[in-house]
């Protein structure tokens, strides 16, 4: 596998990761927020008052995710971009890791 190859598998890899952490993040902010909501009749002020910190943390790390997500969507345009370019420059060595990758699926689906 060339060093091209490795760069494309370990970006793709975390490109996946990323998505992963962010989806389990926002079902965290979602819990979150409805924890929050669901305390709302609870008379007091130092329960009103870690309430309206907790969303507005909650507002900021939204922001934060949005803005982590557009960035992630470019890195993943612009690796999908690099892998198209391989692809076309060496044509052969993608047929030949693609058949060699389908092989070993085969084989352990075959071994199940």
């Amino acid at each position: 596998m060339s060093i091209k190859q490795t760069e494309h598998n370990i970006a793709n890899e975390a490109v996946a990761g990323a998505d992963q952490l962010i989806g389990e993040f926002k079902a965290l902010m979602a819990d979150a927020e409805a924890l929050i909501k669901a305390t709302e009749d609870h008379p007091g002020e130092v329960v009103h008052s870690i309430r309206t910190k907790a969303l507005e943390t909650i507002a900021g790390a939204k922001q934060s995710l949005s803005g982590l997500e557009g960035t992630l969507t470019d890195k993943a345009k612009v690796v999908a971009e690099s892998a198209d370019d391989f692809v076309h420059r060496n044509p052969w060595e993608a047929v030949g890791v693609a058949a060699g990758l389908g092989l070993l699926i085969g084989l352990f689906i075959r071994r199940r």
